[in-house]
C-alpha cells in the first residue's frame, strides 16, 4: 500500500507588486499555518518517507515549517517541474518516485495540485471528498491511498481519499 499526501503551499505575501511569483514568501498567515499543518501530521502519524517539493520560495518555506514540526523529516527533493505544472505533470512526478518511498509528501500549487488531487481520488470518505472537490485552500493537506505497491501504477481514479484538512478545521477543533 501507497501513502501520498499533496499539500498545497501556505498563504504567500502579495505585499510587494512587480515581484516575480515565484518569489514570494510566506504571509504571516502562511507561517503560523505551515507549523501547524506539521503538527497534525506528526500527531496523526502522517511522516512521510519521501518528500518532492516546488521550487518556489513559498513552497520552501512551507516545507522548512512543516518539517521542524515531524519528528523525523526526511530531505526533500525539489522538482521544478512542480512550479506551474498541470495534473499530469504532477502525475509524471509521483510516478516516478522510487520503489523504497511508501509515503510521499508532494507539495505544490494550484490549480494543477487540487486538480491532481480530484483525478486521482475515486472512493474515500464523501464529505471529504465534496469539500476536495470545492476547494484545495494554502496549507491543505490531501491524504490519498492506493492498494497497489509501486508508484508507477498510480492513475486516474485509483485512490482512495483517506482525509482532508486544511488549517480553518484544526483552529476550530483547539476552539
Amino acid at each position: 500500500m501507497l501513502r501520498l499526501m499533496l499539500l498545497r503551499h501556505a498563504k504567500s505575501d502579495w505585499s510587494k507588486p512587480g515581484q516575480r511569483d515565484r518569489d514570494r514568501a510566506l504571509a504571516p498567515r502562511g507561517r503560523s499555518a505551515a507549523p501547524q499543518i506539521g503538527t497534525y501530521m506528526a500527531r496523526h502519524k502522517l511522516v512521510p518517507d519521501g518528500v518532492i517539493c516546488s521550487t518556489a520560495l513559498r513552497t520552501r518555506q512551507t516545507w522548512d515549517l512543516v518539517a521542524a514540526a515531524l519528528p523525523k523529516a526526511p530531505a526533500a527533493t525539489f522538482e521544478d517541474a512542480l512550479y506551474d505544472a498541470d495534473p499530469d505533470d504532477i502525475i509524471d512526478v509521483i510516478q516516478a518516485t522510487p520503489k523504497g518511498v511508501h509515503s510521499l509528501l508532494v507539495l505544490g500549487h494550484n490549480p494543477g495540485l487540487h486538480e491532481a488531487a480530484n483525478l486521482l481520488v475515486a472512493t474515500g470518505d464523501l464529505d471529504a471528498r465534496e469539500r476536495l472537490g470545492e476547494k484545495l485552500p494554502t496549507a491543505g493537506l490531501a491524504v490519498i491511498d492506493f492498494a497497489f505497491g509501486s508508484w508507477d501504477k498510480v492513475h486516474p481514479d485509483s485512490g482512495r481519499l483517506d482525509r482532508f484538512v486544511v488549517p480553518r478545521m484544526l483552529e476550530a477543533a483547539t476552539d
